[in-house]
């Protein structure tokens, strides 16, 4: 599997929801289960990390590296909790985020699956949309997966919870076994993470039965 982690960096998340976002990421990539998972095929998996928040604005946290062994696993760890971010002033372009992890795709390892697992606490706005970059963009053969963060004091700023759930549900989520998992604000985002990284995985057991969408908890 080549699996490419996108997370959400926009305005819309502040310096501690950051920090717990990436040390959420860094936790959940050593969590035992999610090793297990990591190195349950013979075969390696390819993980590339980015952030991303404008059209213009995303960065490569972690470049395509083969996980082949518990050590290699926590070097990508220890290096996302050290990655200074990007930016924290630009808009929602999800769209454009969707297409830059396609385009990172087309460059990674040779692998029978394609997976983008892409993490946002807000709806698209800067750009086209994910459908249109579905439409306009190849990607034939990818899954695609999202982690709603639901952030609990609601603000001007952020979509109700049931809004943002089911955005990503109709317009984000692509593939026939794709799947959206809830993190309750950033401090459930390790959780929801480790959940999400744990059925992804999977797929490499699992294959074309891989347990279908499930609305609700993600858990």
């Amino acid at each position: 599997m080549a699996l490419v982690l996108a997370l959400d960096v926009s305005s819309s998340v502040d310096a501690r929801e950051d920090a717990l976002q990436r040390d959420g990421l860094a936790r959940a990539l050593l969590a035992p289960q999610v090793q297990a998972a990591f190195f349950a095929s013979p075969d390696p998996v390819a993980l590339a990390i980015f952030e991303w928040s404008g059209r213009y604005n995303q960065s490569i946290l972690q470049d395509w590296v083969l996980i082949e062994t518990p050590a290699s696993l926590a070097s990508v760890s220890e290096s996302i909790t050290i990655t200074p971010r990007s930016h924290d002033d630009y808009p929602t372009a999800l769209g454009y985020s969707l297409v830059f992890a396609g385009t990172l795709l087309r460059r990674a390892p040779d692998c029978s699956l394609h997976t983008i697992d892409v993490s946002g606490d807000g709806l698209n706005n800067e750009g086209f949309e994910p459908r249109k970059a579905y439409n306009a963009f190849p990607f034939e053969d990818i899954t695609v997966n999202g982690l709603v963060i639901n952030v609990p004091e609601t603000s001007a700023a952020r979509e109700e919870p049931e809004e943002l759930l089911k955005y990503y549900e109709t317009e984000v989520i692509r593939g026939p076994s794709a799947f959206v998992v809830v993190a309750n604000g950033f401090e459930d985002f390790a959780r929801a993470m480790e959940v999400k990284l744990i059925r992804e995985l999977g797929a490499l057991i699992l294959g074309e039965n891989v347990v279908p969408l499930e609305r609700g908890s993600g858990g």
